[in-house]
């Protein structure tokens, strides 16, 4: 009896500890992260990640100028930019995506950027992209598409200031088109000359002229950029445009709307929505190849303002398709949710999935901010989501990226106790350039820096990595460069966000704490 007695008291001090945990967890849950800490280590991942000469104010110490000489065989100049990811290769469709991006969470979400001290830090991280932009189209039809090749580039582990390979340039024109590349770029542009409208003019009004050439050309020369003859074929390997070019003509379009108010980009969206996809494809990713989902998303905000009531019909048909993304993700769809992770992390596709997270996150927000102005609710499968719940499920998603999840890692790296120490990234993996200038070659740096079991000797703070698997493991290797590897557009969605939760942080620390004082 009296050992029936001790078991039972032990389980019920088991439970009482497990109960003590889990309230423990979500009071951490809800107080949440740093996100102003978190915005501000972002923004210095794209410092990393320059390309060109390098500025006075840089403030990522460890990096030092490179690919000075870039163009320079083609007699064009296409130094600057950024290298996408932990190569040196600068390729065109994910740099454009990037900095759309940047732009777009600069448009929506400025103020509170602002309020964190981060404004000009963004601001620098756009330009730094369109300033190469403005270089790479060199005419009217004529669009420098990348420097460098990735089959070469590969073979090499080098630091960014050492580079021995190729740094071949390639473009597409009238007779080798690149719509999609063209339209991407053509997006970005517009969107960065909103953000510039008020601080910088001249610079705008540049930037709107490019954009407008750009889609005049893509859309009057239609083609793929990665077909493999002519164009730019080298880059079907890495940088695929599988979902075509159609997306990045609307998307160019919409964002040019945006940008001009002008009635004939928002009529070629509501004329070719049905052609190009717009309104018949129903998917779950948005991404630097697949931009159908934000289309869906910025077509749906128009719905708002009464002097787009004429194409009501059609911008119904484009929120519908943007609803179904938004409820697949959080799993109230019929039939087609995403898959989560035990963890709760969304999970699209085994390599580098932290970028489908990120830019899911970003358009949860934007649309979460617009049920809540416009006293709407998301109608899904699963039932009516208001914007309370779908802005929590989008903070759920944040709080795993910084360290909220079954690893306790954060996978921002440079944020939190815990994160990858071993990125898969050349230059972060060699002894700083400044620090020991000797010359490393091609092959000496696989040899003597890429197997090293120990950290990288240079943190490169703000990169959001590929992250987990299925099952919520994470091997931190060098060589695991489907987890460890970072790219521009993987953090990129993310400085909009952090710049809203970093503004709720203050109310929501006080209303956790008063919470836990009355439990």
């Amino acid at each position: 009896m009296e050992k029936k007695k001790q078991h039972q008291s032990f389980r019920l001090a088991q439970q009482w500890r497990l109960l003590l945990l889990l309230l423990l967890s979500a009071a951490s849950a809800a107080q949440g992260h740093n996100y102003a800490d978190a915005l501000h280590k972002s923004l210095l991942y794209f410092e990393a990640q320059r390309s060109g000469r390098l500025p006075y104010n840089q403030r990522v110490g460890w990096r030092d100028h490179s690919g000075l000489t870039d163009g320079l065989e083609q007699g064009v100049d296409l130094v600057g930019g950024y290298y996408d990811a932990g190569d040196h290769v600068k390729f065109g469709l994910p740099m454009a995506f990037t900095v759309t991006m940047l732009s777009w969470g600069v448009i929506e979400y400025r103020d509170e950027i602002g309020a964190a001290g981060e404004l000009e830090h963004a601001l620098e991280a756009i330009k730094w992209g369109t300033d190469y932009f403005i270089k790479a189209h060199t005419s009217p039809n004529v669009l420098w598409a990348e420097v460098g090749d990735g089959d070469t580039d590969h073979y090499c582990w080098q630091r960014p200031e050492d580079m021995t390979t190729s740094r071949q340039a390639y473009k597409v024109d009238e007779n080798n088109p690149g719509s999609d590349l063209a339209g991407e770029t053509a997006a970005a542009m517009a969107a960065a000359s909103i953000v510039f409208r008020k601080t910088n003019p001249h610079y705008s009004q540049l930037l709107l002229h490019h954009a407008q050439q750009l889609f005049e050309f893509g859309d009057k020369y239609r083609g793929k950029y990665d077909e493999e003859e002519g164009s730019v074929g080298v880059v079907k390997r890495y940088y695929a445009s599988v979902s075509g070019y159609m997306d990045e003509l609307l998307w160019g379009a919409l964002w040019l709307y945006k940008a001009t108010d002008r009635e004939e980009y928002l009529k070629y969206v509501i004329t070719e929505a049905h052609s190009f996809g717009g309104i018949g494809w129903a998917i779950s990713e948005f991404s630097w190849d697949v931009k159908y989902a934000g289309l869906q998303i910025i077509a749906s905000k128009l719905l708002m303002e009464e002097k787009h009531k004429k194409y009501s019909h059609v911008l119904e048909e484009y929120r519908s398709k943007a609803e179904f993304y938004l409820c697949s993700c959080l799993r109230k769809s019929n039939g087609s949710d995403v898959d989560h992770t035990p963890g709760g992390l969304i999970y699209i596709r085994q390599w580098n999935n932290m970028q489908y997270v990120s830019t899911t996150v970003f358009l949860l927000t934007v649309y979460s901010d617009f049920l809540r102005s416009s006293g709407q609710n998301l109608s899904c499968h699963g039932g009516s989501v208001g914007h309370e719940e779908l802005f929590r499920f989008t903070k759920s998603q944040v709080d795993y990226i910084l360290g909220s999840n079954p690893m306790n890692m954060s996978y921002l790296v440079g944020f939190g106790p815990n994160y990858p120490t071993r990125v898969h990234h050349r230059g972060a993996s060699i002894v700083s350039y400044r620090e020991n200038k000797g010359f490393i070659g091609c092959t000496q740096g696989y040899d003597n820096w890429y197997g090293r079991p120990e950290p990288n000797p240079n943190v490169i703070i703000g990169a959001l990595v590929g992250g987990p698997d299925w099952q919520d493991n994470f091997m931190d290797e060098r060589g695991n460069y489907m987890q460890t590897e970072a790219c521009t557009y993987n953090t990129a969605p993310l400085i909009g966000v952090f710049g809203k939760l970093s503004q709720l942080e203050g109310n929501e620390d006080g209303q956790t704490q008063n919470l836990v004082a009355s439990s």
